[in-house]
């Protein structure tokens, strides 16, 4: 169950415009690298030592195949890809390098995370 709260946000392309509310959701806690290790370690037969060894290959190598450019899948969870934030010009030519403003990190859910966002049951807080 998801919580949220009501707020009141201003439309930035029109701050005279009167606010409107919007449903955000509460984050209910936090659950770290080693809470995860845990749970995969008492799910199968690794220690959770190695869980940590694995999980910590994985967050290297997608940096580093990130960094390369390249399209990560990670299974059925989904994929992550580099998009780029650039400054605009007139003509192709005009575009280069030093345009980019930052890269930025896309994450792209798979069907069952798509799936599950779907299902989602929500409750207000108090």
């Amino acid at each position: 169950m998801i919580k949220y709260r009501v707020l009141p946000k201003k439309n930035p392309q029109d701050l005279a415009a009167p606010e409107k509310f919007y449903a955000t959701a509460i984050a209910d806690g936090e659950v770290d690298f080693e809470f995860l290790a845990e749970q995969i370690a008492y799910e199968t037969t690794l220690t959770e030592t190695d869980c940590i060894a694995v999980l910590l290959s994985l967050e290297r190598n997608i940096l580093r195949q990130l960094e390369q450019g390249k399209i990560v899948r990670v299974g059925r969870l989904g994929s992550f890809n580099v998009t780029l934030k650039s400054a605009g010009k007139d003509t192709l030519e005009e575009v280069t390098a030093t345009d980019i403003v930052k890269g930025r990190v896309r994450f792209r859910p798979g069907k069952k995370l798509s799936k599950m966002t779907n299902e989602l049951r929500f409750r207000k807080a108090n």
